[in-house]
């Protein structure tokens, strides 16, 4: 009987645990990359799929480019320089160390060409000499660098340089670099699709091939950047847009040119293979309307300014689970864009992320005796 009773107890054991073994068996687990960092993460939210020591300081060796190439399309679209503006080469550029587009001292050369220099052909010459035609010097131009990097929110990042030279403040993490292309991405997608797919560029009578072999392997792989130095090793940055779908993969550390294109592929497939992109709220969609106070209108549209969209494993998209946190009390004028609250993701109950939701109209100042009247009420909240 006692053997019959403990048959029975396991039975139902079984029956009430084996959807959740189920579960835990469909959720992905992430590869091992023979890497010393590496992250991948969903371009339009920014959300983490797989990382290893992520946070972890490197030096960023020619991936620093990628601050050089946003600072240079910002100041075009700024005006401060232009595509066809000739720029004088100085000594300084000419004599740069490493990859270089073999640009010549006392010579000029059309800014559109130093940025295809500085992308395809991983020019340090070319990124001295757009700094300074930007900042009129390179060490102006580097605390450009860094204060555009605080602004992105890149946290641990420090720039000595436009090019990657190695200094022992010259650091950046996986994370970091993340955030920076996806960054450029998202604020200058022309301008990416039309520099980092390049294959190969010529110039000075050199032909020279983009370091990214990705670009030859998977035809929806679109950039981004190679970077090399002993010490930082074989580093890749790699972007592939399937379908709606964008992922930025950072590999940092490996050990040969194959290695980081092996490894980053491997990288890119899992996240696509095992991974779904749910839009929880499109442009502008409201997620809730908000209390204003002192406002010409009591309340305000709250949402996205673009498509919210995260990934989760495959099957999984109805586990996931929002909640708005407001930020209260909300005072008159709102901006529209202006940040007024936090939306919490869950997923199986357990925290996946906190996004900010901004207000998605613009709601001014109310007049004098509508301002009183919520003067009085707020005596009361």
């Amino acid at each position: 009987m006692l053997t019959f009773r403990s048959s029975l107890r396991r039975f139902f054991l079984i029956v009430l645990l084996f959807p959740l073994l189920a579960a835990a068996q469909q959720l992905p687990t992430p590869p091992a990359l023979a890497a010393k960092s590496w992250l991948l993460v969903e371009s339009a939210s920014g959300q983490e799929l797989a990382a290893q020591a992520a946070d972890e300081r490197i030096e960023p060796a020619s991936l620093t480019k990628l601050m050089t190439a946003y600072l240079t399309f910002a100041a075009i679209r700024q005006g401060t320089i232009k595509l066809d503006q000739a720029v004088p080469v100085s000594e300084k550029a000419w004599r740069a160390q490493g990859s270089r587009m073999f640009i010549k001292v006392n010579t000029q050369v059309p800014v559109e060409d130093l940025i295809k220099g500085m992308i395809v052909q991983s020019g340090n010459d070319a990124c001295v000499a757009l700094a300074e035609a930007i900042a009129g010097g390179e060490d102006n131009f580097a605390q450009m660098m860094n204060r555009e990097a605080q602004r992105l929110g890149m946290k641990n990042t420090s720039f000595r340089n436009a090019a990657g030279m190695p200094d022992p403040q010259h650091y950046t993490t996986a994370r970091d670099l993340a955030i920076l292309a996806g960054a450029l991405i998202r604020d200058f997608p022309n301008e990416y699709a039309k520099y980092y797919s390049m294959k190969e560029f010529r110039y000075n009578n050199i032909t020279q091939p983009n370091r990214n072999r990705l670009l030859w392997l998977d035809p929806t792989v679109d950039g981004v950047k190679t970077g090399h130095t002993d010490a930082a090793g074989y580093c890749l940055i790699s972007s592939s847009k399937r379908g709606d779908r964008r992922l930025v993969s950072v590999v940092l550390g490996t050990a040969s040119d194959a290695v980081r294109t092996q490894e980053s592929l491997k990288l890119l497939n899992y996240g696509f293979q095992f991974y779904e992109a749910v839009r929880l709220y499109a442009k502008d969609q409201p997620v809730s309307n908000l209390k204003v106070w002192k406002g010409a209108a009591s309340t305000v549209k709250a949402g996205f300014q673009r498509d919210f969209v995260i990934s989760v494993p495959k099957g999984f998209a109805s586990r996931v689970k929002t909640e708005l946190l407001s930020q209260q009390p909300l005072m008159a004028p709102v901006a529209a864009g202006q940040p007024v609250g936090t939306l919490k993701v869950s997923f199986d109950g357990k925290p996946y992320g906190d996004y900010p939701v901004v207000a998605i109209e613009a709601v001014p100042v109310a007049g004098i005796f509508g301002r009183m009247i919520d003067t009085v009420r707020l005596w009361f909240n």
